[in-house]
């Protein structure tokens, strides 16, 4: 049975970041415009290009039994302790949903890198009998929502996309169908990344992708700024919890936004780079605001994807200018946060719920001298501190390798 025309809303957040280890504590540094951005100290990175990242603000095992960690991967770990904080805060275990109409979407870009590479490690130094018996489930690239199902009881479903640094919002997207097309009640969604080492690390720093402004690592990301050399990596996980209207106000849960409409297109134009006038994300942006029922002149709000390169900051710039127009606030939120590829796109979700509830747009770190481009000249972006507005429609967008590109619209209920 479709039930493609009902409601969906959000009634739980979750998170664990760079700049805390809840979605309150994550929020507050965010407005104060604190950085999550340090300088690596490893002695492996002394003579890495690139030497910056943003870590988790409260390790995993401060929040997670070391028994159970011990059989997650890091990935896993932060998207189970964003999962459980969003279901505690939607009231999940009290809902009444039976398990066969709960779902899991989680997305990751990476999936459990830490593992691979240090059980090779093992391998080669040890031999194949002390490789952990754990391996394969930790390295799995579904091994996070795997994690999340079993730790909520899930079986409508566990699906993991993986589509680079758009798989976040893609996860988001997923839920929106699922309960749209009645193929579950409540969908707890979401992204986690945590793959903070030497190869993905050289790796991105050969494409120069990665920001070497390592003697100023707070000031390193710097979304839409003439100064931007590429993005910081970071980790960490943020989750949500879909159910519909309907529902949701049967069983008096508190609603956070409406999750309105969602956009998915692919580039079709290179594995790597943006389309150079971001003609991708335009179309999933347009899409997006399609399915919720609106017009770009409702769009109030836009948390941009902005990572801080050179080529995809403009190329966003020019999609929303030219999808939106120069009315919306624009933020970039990743100034603070480092770049959390998988993990992104869900984290900047709460973002804009957080920013529709409160009415109030962060500030976009570090945007000290904006780009001369005249899209972004054009764009209204927020800088300096967090401004208060009012709105009832915000827009997020992601885009990862391989030409994906998501836009999802929030709107107020």
């Amino acid at each position: 049975m479709s039930t493609s025309t009902a409601d969906v809303v959000v009634t739980g957040l979750g998170a664990t970041t760079p700049l805390g280890g809840d979605v309150a504590s994550t929020w507050e540094a965010l407005l104060a415009g604190r950085s999550g951005v340090s300088r690596l100290t490893d002695d492996w990175a002394k003579d890495f290009p690139a030497q910056l990242v943003a870590r988790l603000a409260v390790d995993p095992a401060e929040q997670i039994d070391r028994v159970r960690a011990r059989r997650l991967d890091r990935s896993q770990q932060v998207a189970v302790i964003a999962a459980e904080e969003a279901w505690r805060d939607a009231g999940g275990a009290d809902a009444g949903v039976d398990p066969e109409r709960i779902a899991v979407v989680v997305g990751t870009g990476i999936g459990g890198a830490l593992t691979l590479l240090g059980q090779d490690d093992v391998l080669e130094a040890k031999g194949p009998r002390r490789v952990s018996p754990h391996t394969s489930p930790m390295l799995m690239p579904n091994g996070p929502a795997a994690a999340v199902g079993l730790a909520v009881g899930a079986r409508a479903g566990v699906h993991a996309p993986v589509s680079a640094c758009a798989s976040g919002a893609e996860a988001i997207r997923w839920g929106l169908d699922l309960l749209r097309f009645d193929r579950a009640d409540m969908v707890l969604v979401g992204g986690t990344e945590a793959c903070v080492h030497p190869l993905p690390m050289a790796g991105f720093a050969a494409m120069r992708a990665m920001s070497t402004r390592n003697d100023e690592p707070e000031r390193a990301s710097r979304p839409f700024d003439k100064g931007r050399d590429g993005f910081v990596l970071a980790e960490g996980a943020a989750c949500l919890v879909l159910e519909r209207a309907d529902a949701a106000k049967a069983r008096g849960a508190h609603v956070y936004a409406r999750l309105a409409g969602a956009g998915a297109t692919a580039d079709g134009y290179d594995l790597v780079a943006p389309h150079p006038e971001g003609a991708g994300g335009a179309r999933a942006m347009v899409a997006a605001i399609r399915d919720a029922g609106l017009t770009a002149a409702d769009i109030g709000h836009v948390n941009a994807h902005a990572t801080s390169t050179p080529i995809g900051d403009t190329a966003e710039a020019m999609a929303i200018h030219g999808t939106i127009g120069e009315h919306a606030l624009v933020t970039a939120t990743k100034g603070s946060t480092g770049h959390l590829l998988g993990a992104a796109g869900a984290l900047e979700s709460v973002f804009t719920i957080l920013a529709l509830r409160d009415q109030l747009v962060p500030a976009t770190a570090n945007l000290d001298d904006p780009d001369d481009h005249a899209a972004v000249q054009a764009l209204d972006i927020v800088r300096g501190e967090a401004r208060k507005a009012t709105f009832s429609a915000a827009l997020n967008d992601s885009f990862g390798f391989g030409g994906h590109n998501m836009a999802l619209v929030f709107t107020t209920v």
